[in-house]
């Protein structure tokens, strides 16, 4: 049987994207996040197409494209719902200051922990090896907060957004060390962030301007081929290209705020709004897509017996032991002692994976074993889902006890009921005039119950 046919591929995409969709509804009731429920799904396959061919083909170009399309939709996606105000300047600072800090020592702790323990592993190629395993995943973190309150949801979107683009620009940092000829200088590397910025933001007024006067309907793929090819060409010039989808993303979320002033006559409101929701749904629907495919692929690719290790169960403890310890320090410094559950939401996943299988030849070492990274990922993933099951549980509202606030208002409405009768004006109608306002099997005429 030819399970690589053109038709059985279309029937198997057709049945993982449905169990998906299921996978997401099951997601909201259990909190178990459906990113493990689809790596699960692919490691299932794995076996599953064991017995119908000898080996599978190497499915590593079309993770890699998945996950940079993926990426590119996620932060887009997370950028599209951040509002921007003034009174939110200081929760947007304060995510992008913990993003920074736990991101650069989380990784200095794990690159010690490699550097000490996997034979052959130098220093600099064990700072590559822990940058990716210190980025929180956006992928994982956005679609399994929606239950939190408004403020740490938010904190959560700023926090995994601004860790994904730190992440991303300190590992291509770290790896055009390794080669002289891409090496930068710290000069060169802050002039590098600067000429993006400032691409990002006349790429994001003009496509806006550009984009307003288009009247055709079908518009939403070409602007998105359009982000895709800034994307390309940023990462080609060496530019943090993350950092366009971000600032562009942010731009059409919050059109009003860029385009005040002299720049407002330039903005066409309606149909500007118009572009805004209908990428809105489509960065939605194609984040789903490739999400769902990506970490399918990923579960075909793991290796189980990497897992069963003791060398890999010791390095893997000792680098989530600590994630969490330092995450503890950090949110105990800026939100004090509320700082649950978002101690605990620290999961690992689609840039994890995509970064790891980016480590340049030369930086490659041979001791490292994948399972320590497969660890991390489940094992950050079943922490954040006990973490928000308990969250769940103690913020829920038993049935079978009553709501003293609901009580109070009926009591105090029973003390303030009149005591005299209602005097009813004389020269008032006793009874509506249209025949249409009487209720039940009433007709003119009859008498007044």
């Amino acid at each position: 049987m030819e399970i690589f046919s053109s038709y059985n591929l279309i029937i198997e995409a057709s049945l993982i994207l449905i169990l998906s969709f299921w996978f997401n509804g099951l997601s909201k009731k259990t909190n178990i996040p459906s990113v493990l429920m689809l790596i699960g799904l692919g490691v299932i396959l794995q076996y599953v197409a064991k017995f119908f061919v000898s080996s599978l083909p190497d499915l590593f170009p079309a993770l890699e494209i998945l996950g940079i399309v993926g990426l590119i939709m996620i932060v887009l996606e997370a950028a599209l719902e951040l509002e921007l105000r003034k009174e939110k300047t200081w929760a947007i600072l304060k995510s992008l200051l913990i993003a920074l800090v736990g991101l650069l020592l989380s990784a200095w702790a794990a690159a010690w922990i490699l550097h000490s323990l996997v034979p052959g592993m130098s220093l600099s190629a064990a700072w590559i090896y822990a940058t990716p395993l210190s980025i929180l995943s956006s992928a994982i973190i956005i679609p399994s907060v929606g239950g939190l309150k408004a403020e740490k949801k938010e904190f959560h979107i700023y926090e995994s957004t601004f860790s994904d683009i730190a992440g991303i620009i300190l590992f291509y940092y770290l790896a055009g060390q390794m080669n002289p000829a891409e090496a930068m200088g710290a000069a060169g590397f802050t002039g590098s962030i600067f000429l993006t910025i400032v691409v990002a933001v006349i790429a994001s007024y003009a496509i806006i301007l550009i984009f307003q006067e288009i009247k055709s309907q079908a518009k939403q793929f070409l602007l998105i081929a359009v982000l895709l090819l800034l994307y390309a060409i940023g990462k080609k010039l060496h530019l943090s290209s993350l950092i366009i989808i971000l600032i562009f993303g942010l731009v059409i979320a919050n059109m009003k705020l860029f385009f005040g002033g002299k720049l407002r006559k330039y903005l066409k409101v309606e149909r500007a709004d118009q572009i805004y929701h209908e990428l809105h749904i489509i960065t939605l629907e194609t984040a789903f897509v490739v999400r769902t495919f990506f970490f399918v692929v990923f579960g075909l690719t793991i290796v189980l017996s990497s897992l069963f290790s003791l060398k890999v169960l010791l390095i893997s403890v000792l680098i989530l032991a600590s994630i969490y310890g330092i995450r503890f320090l950090i949110l105990r410094i800026f939100f004090g002692k509320d700082i649950l559950p978002q101690l605990f939401v620290a999961p690992r996943g689609l840039i994890t994976v995509l970064l790891f299988y980016a480590i340049p030849s030369d930086a490659v070492v041979a001791g490292f074993e994948p399972g320590i990274l497969l660890f991390i990922i489940i094992g950050t993933s079943l922490i954040m889902t006990w973490a928000m099951i308990r969250n769940k549980q103690q913020t829920a509202v038993p049935l079978d006890e009553p709501d003293k606030e609901f009580q109070k208002p009926e009591l105090a409405y029973e003390e303030e009921l009149p005591t005299r009768p209602v005097e009813l004006d004389p020269q008032a109608p006793l009874r509506p005039q249209d025949p249409e306002e009487y209720e039940g099997d009433t007709h003119p005429g009859d008498p007044i119950p």
